[in-house]
């Protein structure tokens, strides 16, 4: 390697590591001498004044008014949203699209494969984005690539993981635009797989909750979006000794560090502005905020205040440990609190997994719930979804047990679990298990029956009216027959 070549790639390694710093003063610099910052900040300061519509909604904790142009906080094990801000207007999601990229990277590749960086991949980034200093034809493995797009934000690596995965960037972003359908979304278009601008590449809050959500359901992600600095070290397919520094300054040792934060991805662009998102844990309460067009370093603050609003003003509930009641409203079900065998096991569980998400100031019997029969599982029966105030706040499936998968299992409601505890005939070992009877498909299967029974005797009937008719009639022409025989039997014709 040529002495030329080393500088050209120490100079753009260098530049790579100071693109933050430099982002950060040109800024500064725009603010000092009045250009666009000014505008950019009364904007968002007039944001602040924006309806919050989650704040409508009676009894429900009041959230911040932020200056982010829209804003979600839901509980991620529900999806209750617990904070909305303008959750289905479409903005531009900047580099929180690597969210997508990653999700559907870690479902189609191996972690030890090779990623190779073609001409597209490096020169379709500007030059001022964000990168990791990767070259024309450099390796490094699909682990190493995920760090460098969800610590690094580096655009070249989420270039070549779409490459990789489709062939070309434009094959990606079908498959992109297919995951995120698949989740739920249905007010965004991604163009590609780093999140610089295009106008027909955007997102909403509500949207982009769903791909978070599922984002961090995967452990591994999660952890790698929560790293404050990573390493790449040189090697046979790659010369440069890499180190790459987060941008989000809610992890670990950074400005706003949070102690409850568990992930997440910071984006910016001159027309999407900052946009974040961020996931926290506590006391086993996993909450996820949305950020979206908002300014330096606000971001940050809106997301710490609409954590602590969420931590501090909902619980979370088990519902199989709270159930009291069924309020189901159709005639057709009875309610029984013992189990009409007498002494057999419960055939029936609530989901002892599933909780419910609920204002501090409110208890469980506040939340309203509906029977549905409309399930996906082999494994479940029915799913009881619970909301409040008309916020939907979680469901809970109702599974067959495996140990009674051999016995009679009956649907219905069951009206007061709370008495059946004290039953002797439900141990301990499963209070939280209910039988259902529905009493509507019986009694139809009884009529129905009884209706066969019926037509079959009806049936037997004329056949043998019919019978017995005609064996009459014969009779009747027999006799006729022998008197006038016998009439003339003393006559000589």
């Amino acid at each position: 390697m040529s002495f030329l070549t080393k500088k050209l790639r120490f100079t753009k390694f260098c530049t790579t590591i100071t693109i933050s710093t430099f982002l950060s003063v040109t800024l500064f610099f725009s603010s000092t001498l009045g250009v666009n910052a000014t505008d950019f900040q009364a904007e968002a300061d007039a944001r602040k004044e924006l309806p919050v519509e989650s704040n409508e909604i009676e009894n429900w904790p009041n959230g911040p008014l932020i200056g982010a142009d829209a804003a979600i906080l839901i509980e991620a094990s529900t999806g209750t949203i617990l904070y909305a801000k303008n959750i289905t207007k479409k903005e531009y999601p900047a580099s929180i699209t690597k969210l997508l990229t990653s999700l559907i990277a870690i479902e189609h590749s191996n972690l030890d494969d090779d990623i190779s960086f073609s001409h597209d991949a490096v020169f379709s980034v500007p030059s001022d984005a964000s990168g990791m200093g990767m070259d024309v034809g450099e390796q490094i493995t699909m682990e190493q690539a995920l760090y460098g797009v969800l610590v690094g934000s580096a655009n070249e690596a989420a270039n070549a993981i779409g490459e990789y995965i489709s062939g070309t960037l434009s094959d990606f972003s079908i498959l992109m635009n297919e995951k995120a359908k698949q989740l739920g979304c249905l007010n965004s278009h991604f163009s590609n797989a780093n999140g610089l601008f295009d106008d027909n590449h955007y997102t909403t809050a509500y949207d982009m909750s769903l791909i978070a959500k599922e984002f961090f359901s995967n452990e591994l992600l999660c952890k790698m979006s929560n790293t404050q600095i990573y390493n790449i070290p040189i090697s046979d397919t790659q010369p440069d000794d890499i180190w790459i520094a987060s941008h989000h300054k809610l992890l670990k040792g950074k400005q706003y560090e949070y102690e409850y934060i568990i992930g997440g991805k910071t984006g910016y662009t001159d027309k999407a502005r900052q946009t974040l998102v961020s996931c926290a844990e506590k006391d086993g309460m996993r909450l996820i905020c949305i950020i979206l067009k908002e300014e330096s370093p606000d971001q940050f603050t809106d997301t710490l205040d609409l954590f602590n609003y969420g931590f501090s003003n909902f619980k979370m509930l088990n519902i199989a440990e709270n159930e009291t009641q069924f309020n189901i409203q159709h005639s057709d079900f009875f309610e029984s609190n013992t189990d009409v065998f007498g002494n057999s096991d419960p055939l029936l569980s609530l989901n002892k997994d599933s909780f419910i998400v609920l204002p501090i100031s409110a208890v469980f019997g506040d939340a309203s719930s509906s029977l549905s029969y409309d399930t996906i599982s082999d494994s479940s029966l029915a799913e009881i979804t619970y909301t409040y105030q008309g916020v939907c706040v979680g469901t809970v499936t109702i599974n067959l047990e495996k140990s009674s998968s051999d016995d009679i299992v009956f649907d219905g409601v069951l009206d007061n679990p709370k008495t059946a505890l004290d039953d002797p005939i439900l141990s301990a070992e499963a209070n939280d298990k209910v039988i259902f009877i529905n009493v509507k498909n019986i009694i139809f299967g009884i009529l129905l029956i009884a209706f066969i029974v019926i037509i079959l005797f009806i049936i037997r009937a004329i056949i043998r009216n019919y019978h017995f008719s005609r064996r009459r009639h014969l009779r009747l022409r027999r006799k006729k027959r022998r008197r006038h025989k016998s009439k003339y039997d003393g006559y000589d014709f």
